[in-house]
């Protein structure tokens, strides 16, 4: 079986690579990952089993007609956001459009959020770099999206004194790193799908408490990413990953109430014309 990802072998997937495939009769082919990997088609079409896959995104795609569902989300806290050098003394995601440049995928759900709540009048949009931050350590004024957990740390790294602002704390907070497959899949074999979940909460539960074995691994597929800083974000991600709802219900649990704010969201933007069912988009295994 394939599991898509939609980014480089990076710590947001430390649980599906430590996760024991085989101890359930599973499997398993990782496929990494980059900008722009269509995962949600993918698992629409069949060409992958599973995929990575962001909660809006589902949603969007099966207004559209295609029959994705989610079954374990990894981060409970969203965790893009926007990065700016401390130097320019902001305050908050306001203050970033307020002035300077901004490299964002404006195709994102959470980039029209943005501009709905706040507006771009202000600030010159240029289009995302791909988590490529050698524009951002040359110019104070430009700042870009990131994971909170990833590209900051990088940048400081390199010496640069990065302020990030999260877009949940601003208010929009879907369900990110989403395991999804097709609701087809799922009603021919959901033991399958059941077997599969439960590998890969064992997976999260192995690599949170302790990421080092799985970094190593994941280190020789992305040598782009230093050592160091596979341990600095698999220890930053953890508060957005096992959160007070994810101690509660389980690693991976989603609520109905969370995807129907997001429906909700997604409706007012008009990136959909019509509300799937919340309880449509995801099953609790």
């Amino acid at each position: 079986m394939r599991l898509a990802l939609n980014w480089k072998p990076d710590p947001q997937f430390g649980g599906f690579y430590a996760a024991p495939y085989q101890k359930h009769g599973l499997d398993v082919v990782i496929l990494p990952g980059g900008a722009g990997t269509p995962t949600v088609q993918m698992v629409g079409a069949g060409s992958a089993e599973f995929g990575i896959v962001s909660a809006d995104e589902l949603v969007i795609a099966r207004s559209q007609g295609n029959d994705v569902v989610a079954l374990f989300a990894v981060y409970q806290t969203n965790p893009q956001g926007i990065m700016a050098h401390a130097s320019r003394k902001l305050s908050s995601l306001a203050d970033v459009l307020k002035g300077g440049t901004l490299a964002l995928q404006r195709g994102l759900p959470y980039a029209r959020w943005l501009e709905k709540k706040y507006g771009f009048s202000k600030v010159k949009i240029v289009p995302s770099p791909g988590g490529d931050i050698s524009v951002f350590l040359t110019d104070p004024n430009f700042a870009q999206q990131c994971f909170i957990v990833s590209e900051p740390l990088t940048a400081k790294h390199k010496g640069a004194d990065v302020q990030t602002f999260s877009v949940a704390d601003a208010g929009y907070n879907p369900y990110t790193t989403v395991l999804a497959t097709s609701g087809e899949s799922l009603r021919k074999d959901p033991e399958r799908a059941m077997a599969m979940v439960a590998a890969v909460r064992e997976g999260w539960r192995a690599y949170l408490d302790d990421p080092q074995p799985t970094n190593q691994r994941m280190n020789q597929l992305n040598p782009t990413m230093p050592v160091e800083v596979f341990t600095e974000v698999a220890e930053a991600q953890k508060p957005l990953i096992e959160t007070e709802d994810a101690r509660r219900n389980g690693l991976g649990s989603m609520t109905q109430e969370r995807w129907q704010t997001l429906i909700a969201e997604l409706l007012e933007l008009g990136d959909i014309r019509s509300a799937p069912a919340a309880t449509d988009c995801f099953r609790g295994l």
